[in-house]
């Protein structure tokens, strides 16, 4: 049985480049067996067009980078295989909602970075006190298990991308950010309260302005469970005392 022959219609435009124009390009190759996007990707850059833009850094579905709209779908181009697709014709477009560094790249780390630092998403310890010689805090397995859960996200953007209210509103939390809040809201290492997070995730940039349409969930490569940590922050702002 002879290999079958893909088509790529990419999207293409380098805002960088004066008189560049956001367009689409066709690029033809043979399938081979175990192919992923990601290597079909590669070997158009090596043998068709060395211009073509798109990230890439694991290329095992841990870091994130090759996150980019496929067919229609936000995912991992490593992560895809092309044989998972019954048209040999497959379309390749930029994730929406971040700033488009050129072709298939955006750049997610500054959305993600900007994230964190809004939610300060990171430990605030209980106490100030450190001591190399103090015990670690000790910390109930089930717990510990539903902090790594939340901490198997790896920023990839498809949750934002694939998110009906994120698209409409830039000021919008999205799932990878109340996942952020809910890893430090279990923590209880932490010590920040439900009122803490209120005046962040408590509007309608935040769990109250989610449309719970899932698709975020529906789009997420790693399968976290995004409907049970909005439910959660939801839980937790309705039971504390509003500061707001």
């Amino acid at each position: 049985m002879s290999a079958r022959t893909l088509t790529f219609e990419i999207f293409r435009f380098d805002p960088q480049l004066p008189g560049d124009k956001p367009r689409t390009e066709r690029f033809e190759m043979e399938e081979t067996p175990g192919m992923t996007v990601f290597i079909a990707l590669n070997r158009l850059r090596e043998e068709q067009d060395r211009s073509l833009q798109f990230d890439f850094v694991c290329r095992a579905g841990i870091c994130g980078s090759c996150a980019m709209v496929i067919n229609g779908k936000p995912t991992l181009a490593c992560r895809t295989l092309t044989s998972t697709f019954s048209n040999s014709v497959i379309t390749l477009m930029p994730l929406p909602g971040f700033e488009l560094i050129g072709d298939l790249s955006v750049n997610t780390g500054k959305f993600m970075r900007a994230l964190s630092e809004r939610l300060g998403a990171w430990l605030h310890p209980k106490s100030e006190e450190l001591s190399i010689d103090a015990l670690e805090t000790p910390m109930d397995p089930a717990l510990a298990e539903a902090i790594y859960e939340a901490d198997r996200c790896v920023e990839c953007g498809c949750c934002v991308a694939g998110c009906a209210t994120a698209q409409m509103r830039d000021t919008f939390i999205s799932a990878v950010g109340f996942n952020k809040v809910a890893r430090f809201a279990l923590d209880s290492r932490d010590a920040r309260a439900p009122e803490d997070f209120y005046h962040v995730i408590g509007d309608e940039d935040g769990v109250f302005g989610c449309m719970t349409l899932l698709g975020c969930q529906d789009n997420c490569p790693k399968d976290l469970n995004h409907q049970s940590q909005i439910a959660y922050l939801r839980r937790q702002l309705v039971r504390g005392p509003r500061i707001l």
